[in-house]
């Protein structure tokens, strides 16, 4: 499912003191990149495969919600390609750029689902790939949510457009209707 380089070494080994044959290890701190707290209760939603509900992620912070974006490029999607439709994001649970990223590929492609982990990469699916791309129709439901959580997540000098902004400008300048609901 996912992979950690972690720098680890034997600081001290001792028997147990819970006996047997087992062995007390102290290692060393991994630094920044040990999983998140969230990592375990993810990996075991995960654990049987691709989700097959919405929204599994919504109730973890945004650790916990940028833990389940890293786990999201496991695919392959369906469709491949398509173009045209209408599709619906949920955005009740669009209080961080994660969970906005991960609506938008539950929205698009299923639950689960990546539609990209940064504007960036949103910007390269709707390019097209393994991937729905424009033209489509985006109803994005409870857009108030969402442009006040990303309110103050500018991406522009002092004043410039939110992320919320830039996002919605992003999807309709290539080529999505992107209806704010």
């Amino acid at each position: 499912m996912t992979g950690y380089h972690l720098d680890l070494d034997t600081v001290e080994a001792h028997p147990s003191a819970l006996g047997g044959a087992l062995i007390d290890v102290t290692i060393t701190n991994p630094g920044d990149e040990r999983p998140t707290l969230a990592a375990p209760a993810i990996w075991g939603i995960w654990s049987d495969g691709v989700p097959t509900r919405h929204k599994q992620w919504a109730h973890f912070d945004a650790d916990g919600r940028s833990e389940w974006l890293d786990l999201t490029h496991v695919g392959p999607y369906e469709p491949e390609g398509l173009s045209g439709g209408t599709y619906h994001l949920d955005g009740q649970h669009v209080t961080d750029r994660a969970g906005m990223l991960l609506s938008l590929g539950e929205a698009l492609l299923g639950p689960g689902a990546n539609y990209g982990r940064c504007l960036d990469s949103v910007a390269d699916y709707l390019c097209g790939g393994l991937s729905v791309v424009p033209p489509f129709t985006l109803v994005w439901h409870h857009t108030d949510t969402a442009r006040h959580a990303l309110a103050g997540h500018v991406l522009a000098h002092l004043g410039g457009p939110s992320y919320f902004e830039v996002a919605v400008n992003l999807l309709r300048e290539k080529g999505v209707t992107v209806v704010l609901q």
